[in-house]
């Protein structure tokens, strides 16, 4: 299912959506100090990740429904396995789950929107 030279193989291990060999973050993800930065090239192929000035305003838009997923998902598992709690408890958990989860939105919100743009290619 995550054989090189997939999509779903680049988006989901955050690797360059041309070669697949190098990380598209240098740090954890969930390294706070360093969240919003992101390598500008690939060290493996030269790919350079931003086509343009801007070029990540549209990851905002794929940031957007990754998040409003994750609600979702977080929702529904709260509705399955948390029944007898209250709205507020699930909307409480809905919310802590997205900050929790931020991180992951971004990064993978990012690596979807390169994904749109750029396929594979063997070396």
């Amino acid at each position: 299912m995550l054989k090189k030279g997939s999509k779903l193989n680049s988006i989901l291990r955050f690797k360059c959506p041309q070669c697949q060999g190098d990380k598209l973050f240098d740090y954890k993800i969930y390294n706070l100090k360093k969240i919003g930065s992101m390598k500008s090239s690939c060290s493996n192929c030269g790919l350079v990740y931003a086509k343009e000035p801007g070029f990540f305003f549209g990851a905002a838009y794929v940031s957007y429904a990754v998040t409003v997923a994750f609600a979702v998902a977080i929702y529904v598992l709260c509705a399955l396995f948390i029944p007898e709690m209250g709205w507020k408890v699930h909307l409480g958990l809905v919310i802590g789950g997205l900050v929790g989860l931020f991180p992951v939105a971004f990064a993978l919100s990012r690596s979807i929107w390169l994904n749109i743009f750029f396929n594979y290619r063997e070396a």
